[in-house]
């Protein structure tokens, strides 16, 4: 089995993924799971570019991560970079500072190819008996993917809402201001409006939801006494319950936020504006499900996303 390394950049986190990989088995083995909160898309939704300190904590991240490949004995690294990129114009520097540490260029990739990773990322270690089609939401710091499909996808489409973008958008107060949520909610709302022109929404009869923001809504919804991956994968929720706790999320303060035993602190600052995308997807979803005369009740959060889905086409191109 090939021993690969996944780097997955997003707005708000990096995070590493050096797994063996058995291709065709589909399945894979961690040997270093890690994510860090640099918050690269800082301010880029306002300026339409990286800033300087965004890019200096990026780049130290970068440095821990090479090391680590080097220790581990990596044979290929793929390096994906995401929403806060697509959407800056000073990628270059980016691009050659990570080129430096790493000897790879980071790959910036469409909403769809971020998509169809996530996809592949949850199915991967998704119960074989949860029943398809699969709506599969992996829910970004600047951006939103919905993919559709069962063993594969056949409708995807990217939003550009996520937690750091709708919190530097709307959410300047602490905790928000009713218009601002009510901002935020509309900009959501017409997002999902596009969307379901594209992915049809009604077909789901699971609902995946994937990233930080997901889990830790749902770690909120269990009472967690602390952040537990063994718990939270794989974990079933209601809509209702998820949905209640979502409103708690944003409904509380900062200081209420940063004192959960389960809360990432670099998290805190954004998670409201997570648990409203989050909240308004599966009401969403539900709604739509429901018109078709079906019933989707339920929500499942994986930990497993497109860092796996990464880590399984890096294996594939050797």
């Amino acid at each position: 089995m090939p021993r690969v390394a996944a780097i997955d950049c997003g707005t708000n986190s990096i995070r590493l993924l050096i797994a063996d990989v058995d291709v065709a088995a589909g399945s894979l083995s961690d040997v270093v799971r890690q994510m860090t909160v640099v918050r690269l898309g800082q301010g880029v939704d306002r300026t339409g570019e990286f800033a300087a300190e965004a890019l200096e904590r990026t780049f130290a991240a970068t440095d821990d991560y090479a090391a680590q490949c080097r220790e581990h004995g990596v044979e290929a690294i793929r390096f994906v970079a995401t929403s806060a990129t697509r959407d800056a114009r000073n990628r270059e520097v980016f691009i050659g500072g990570v080129r430096e540490r790493l000897g790879v260029a980071p790959e910036v990739i469409s909403g769809t190819e971020e998509a169809l990773l996530s996809f592949r990322g949850a199915l991967s270690a998704l119960d074989p008996t949860c029943p398809g089609p699969y709506l599969v939401v992996d829910l970004g710091g600047g951006s939103t993917e919905l993919v559709l499909g069962s063993q594969v996808p056949d409708a995807a489409h990217s939003m550009d809402v996520g937690c750091v973008r709708m919190t530097e958008r709307h959410l300047a107060s602490d905790p928000p201001t009713l218009e601002q949520v009510q901002a935020a909610q509309a900009d959501v709302r017409a997002a999902l409006d596009e969307a379901a022109a594209i992915v049809p929404l009604a077909q789901a009869r699971t609902l995946v939801g994937l990233a930080g923001s997901i889990t830790t809504v749902t770690a909120t919804a269990l009472g967690l006494p602390r952040y537990d991956r063994d718990a939270i994968n794989g974990a079933t929720v209601s809509i209702d319950d998820a949905a209640e706790a979502c409103a708690r999320l944003l409904g509380a303060s900062r200081e209420e936020r940063a004192a959960m035993p389960f809360m990432h602190p670099g998290r805190v600052d954004v998670i409201g504006a997570g648990a409203l995308v989050w909240r308004e997807v599966m009401e969403r979803v539900r709604a739509d499900v429901a018109a078709a005369g079906g019933e989707l009740d339920t929500t499942v959060t994986s930990e497993h996303d497109i860092l796996d889905g990464i880590a399984f086409s890096a294996a594939e191109r050797l």
